[in-house]
């Protein structure tokens, strides 16, 4: 199949779509920006009549093979659509074929590390993962959710509510305190009330489960990542639902521990955990949720006269049924721990509705 490859070609194809309905007068292109006309057609569902009259207006530059006309026509491209290339490639059967398509860019791969040098990579990750509450400092932070709801399953989300909470992590513990729900004040408003998906345990919780010697995890290597500009080793994990301590509970009385799997972004620097992702399985086919995803995104965050490693931004989704949810968390103003510290907390901001 030839597909346009540069710049021109397919500036060519936005002006020929965006002309199909107007007849212009002849016009000259490359079989590859004819090619790249055609599946455009295709895609957006054109006319097969109005293609194929707009293609009688077109010369080709060099030669039409009939390989290339049956390639489109197994694309989709209408009989008139075919009749006209036909016709397009009976008048160029006297130029030049067309040149060859430029060679594929060469990738090249970095090796991963010897087994060794994994092994001494994870030891060093385990002893951050399980000493990492104990290096932060007392802080207080905002916590915006923005919690979405997609009916239908077919990326019709809707904005459901934004919760705001002031989280306090004080003597390696963490409280949740909410304080707005769609900009309104609320006091003592346990998370639980409020139904719906809701998440906790950003602050260590997830990465001391996936290193703890108890949860008997299986590490594999998977590939090299950039994220935020930095290079990381991305291992995958994996744990059974026997040595699991992952919770889903729904309607707030039916709670089961089940297996689940992710990768772990390494900092090839520093070595600490920029990213977590999480996805359970084995989950009964009678529980109500289908489905749980997580990710979780860590970043370099100052407070007071140090800088940490702290939550960034999550993002949480599930399933039940056709319906599926979204949480889009962020965590924002950390500020150092203190009897009468404040946060003037303001999510008038909205985010857009999440992407697929």
């Amino acid at each position: 199949m030839l597909v346009a490859r540069d710049n021109r070609s397919m500036r060519g194809v936005v002006l020929f779509v965006a002309s199909i309905a107007v007849f212009a007068s002849d016009m000259t292109i490359t079989v590859a920006q004819l090619v790249a006309f055609v599946q455009s057609t295709i895609q957006l569902r054109q006319p097969d009549r109005q293609v194929a009259e707009y293609l009688r207006h077109v010369h080709l530059t060099d030669k039409l093979a009939d390989r290339t006309i049956e390639d489109l026509a197994g694309q989709g491209a209408g009989p008139k659509t075919v009749a006209a290339l036909h016709g397009l490639r009976d008048a160029s059967a006297a130029l030049p074929a067309p040149p060859p398509p430029p060679p594929a860019p060469v990738v090249y791969q970095i090796p991963p590390p010897d087994s060794l040098e994994q092994g001494r990579i994870l030891d060093q990750v385990r002893e951050y993962a399980l000493n990492y509450t104990r290096q932060l400092p007392d802080f207080i932070c905002a916590q915006v959710t923005r919690r979405w709801v997609d009916p239908t399953g077919f990326d019709t989300w809707r904005h459901l509510d934004t919760i705001t909470t002031r989280l306090s992590f004080f003597e390696q513990k963490e409280d949740y305190q909410v304080v707005l729900v769609n900009d309104q004040p609320v006091k003592d408003l346990p998370l639980e009330v409020l139904g719906g998906t809701i998440s906790a345990g950003e602050f260590g919780s997830m990465m001391k489960d996936i290193f703890a010697p108890g949860s008997d995890t299986r590490f594999e290597w998977e590939r090299w990542a950039t994220l935020r500009g930095k290079r990381n080793y991305v291992i995958a994990y994996d744990i059974d639902q026997e040595h699991s301590r992952y919770h889903l509970i729904a309607n707030r009385s039916q709670d089961i521990i089940t297996a689940y799997r992710g990768l772990i972004y390494i900092d090839k620097e520093t070595k600490t955990i920029s990213r977590i992702t999480l996805k359970a399985y084995g989950i009964p086919y009678t529980f109500p949720v289908r489905e749980v995803t997580t990710s979780l995104d860590y970043d370099v965050v100052r407070i007071g006269d140090g800088h940490f490693m702290l939550p960034l931004k999550a993002q949480v989704t599930s399933r039940r049924g056709d319906e599926a949810t979204r949480n889009d968390v962020e965590f924002r103003l950390y500020r150092k721990f203190a009897a009468d510290t404040t946060i003037k907390f303001d999510t008038s901001d909205e985010a857009p509705p999440p992407k697929k």
